[in-house]
């Protein structure tokens, strides 16, 4: 039986973030899990330290390794590209090209895309060729930004291979294909993967099956009648803008009429609230503290290598941290107990604490948050007072997952290309053209899962 529960919502095969700021939460977490016991010994060994808890290393020695396939031995840059207006305010893609500028016989750089130019036949950026570069936004984005600037130099790295994330990610890089996963193909398919697939259908007005392999003659009224269990979602969305979650969002006719207006929408069953949710102390608003239930979400980033580390956020539904969620520790739990003893254990501790004490240690965590500019593009990022806790074994199941999902990806990669998947894909053409300049083939990129798990300390409500 598996050491966890639940499914994951979505996958980003396109410009995942968060890899530094788990890093930067690990950073204020430790400390701040270090004044907590000096007020009060919380009775629980936990490992803030291992490497899976910082994904940016796995990140970064990938680029290396990418640059090192492009260049050999010889120096080159690696250009961490964003859009214009974000490159002074999100900080890890400021961490990133100064991390990989610290790196001998490497140079990295943050840049916009029209700052990229062809010397002599070469993509450089201020004389020094490029041989690798991450690129922080979807090919939507791109084709968008060179309408607007003629990207040409970009669109030549990207047929020379040395964009990250291939661009040949994009045509898969869409919610919809979870359809084929749950539906008539799942032979071909990861049994790790699939069975952590929510059903899911493109919405639109059709006959198709439901979670149960039930007949459905009509799909949009179909969820209205079953709404309380629904989610709504663009198929290329982010930061939970659009989604609309039955349960959370009750008015069903608002997010069917907002789905059916955007276009281009799938519904989705909706992991039960409970399973991914845990309870954290909070001071409350009038004094005092409360145990208060949030939902979590634990992002997976892997690659061709294996698992990177993860994200962990927290908050309302849905947890992005562009729709105002936050951040969470994550901690290895080494003492002899459960997952679920061990989060009792602390809260209970926790609540026992003088609320003056642990209102000093929130505004330290603040003022630590400030020190490392952990924000983002609303401002200070919001963060838990305690991790999130897994075990070793969860570690390895966790591993066993993501391989499964790169796999599966591979596959539904071989699909696109021989026109299997043509239903499924409402991208421009434009577009594809740009996909099909760089298919990825399993060659280095960084991938994200965002799973709607428990560990064993969900609510049993």
């Amino acid at each position: 039986m598996s050491g966890f529960s639940g499914y994951h919502s979505e996958w980003n095969l396109g410009s995942p973030g968060g890899w530094d700021y788990q890093r930067i939460t690990q950073v204020i977490g430790k400390a701040v899990w270090k004044k907590l016991n000096a007020i009060r010994p919380l009775g629980v060994e936990l490992d803030f330290d291992h490497p899976l808890l910082y994904p940016i290393d796995g990140f970064v020695r990938m680029l290396v390794e990418a640059h090192r396939f492009m260049a050999g031995s010889k120096p080159g840059l690696v250009a961490v590209i964003a859009e214009e207006e974000t490159l002074r305010d999100v900080t890890e893609n400021i961490n990133l090209a100064a991390r990989l500028d610290a790196i001998e016989g490497l140079s990295g750089a943050l840049m916009a895309p029209h700052e990229l130019e062809l010397d002599n036949g070469r993509v450089s950026w201020r004389g020094q060729q490029v041989s690798v570069a991450f690129v922080d936004f979807n090919t939507d984005v791109l084709l968008t930004l060179h309408r607007k600037h003629n990207l040409a130099p970009l669109l030549q790295a990207v047929r020379e291979g040395r964009v990250i994330n291939p661009r040949g990610t994009g045509p898969i890089n869409v919610k919809s294909v979870f359809e084929v996963l749950t539906d008539l193909e799942r032979g071909r398919f990861s049994q790790d993967s699939v069975s952590r697939t929510p059903w899911t259908r493109r919405f639109l007005p059709r006959r198709t099956t439901g979670p149960n392999g039930e007949e459905i003659g009509d799909l949009i009224e179909w969820t209205r009648s079953n709404w309380e269990n629904l989610v709504l979602k663009p198929e290329r969305g982010y930061s939970g803008i659009g989604v609309r979650v039955g349960g959370v969002n009750p008015d069903a006719d608002e997010a069917i009429s907002l789905a059916m207006e955007k276009g281009h929408y799938i519904v989705q069953a909706m992991v039960p609230l409970n399973l991914w949710a845990e309870e954290n102390v909070a001071l409350a608003p009038e004094g005092g503290l409360v145990l208060k239930k949030y939902q979590t979400d634990f992002r997976c980033l892997f690659g061709r290598e294996g698992l990177f580390g993860f994200l962990v956020r927290y908050g309302g539904v849905p947890t992005n941290v562009g729709s105002g969620g936050g951040v969470q520790p994550l901690a290895i739990l080494r003492a002899d107990m459960s997952v679920g003893e061990a989060v009792k254990r602390i809260n209970g501790a926790l609540m026992e604490v003088d609320p003056e004490e642990l209102r000093g240690v929130v505004e330290m965590q603040r003022a630590m948050a400030v020190e490392h500019r952990f924000t983002y593009l609303l401002g200070p990022i919001k963060m838990a007072l305690r991790p999130r806790l897994i075990t070793a074994g969860h570690l390895e199941e966790l591993r066993v997952y993501t391989d499964a999902i790169w796999d599966d990806c591979r596959e539904l990669e071989r699909m696109w290309l021989q026109g299997e998947l043509s239903a499924m894909i409402d991208i421009e053409e434009e577009e594809l053209e740009i996909a099909r300049s760089q298919p990825w083939g399993g060659s280095p990129a960084i991938f994200a899962a965002d799973g709607l798990f428990s560990f064993g300390a969900h609510p049993e409500e």
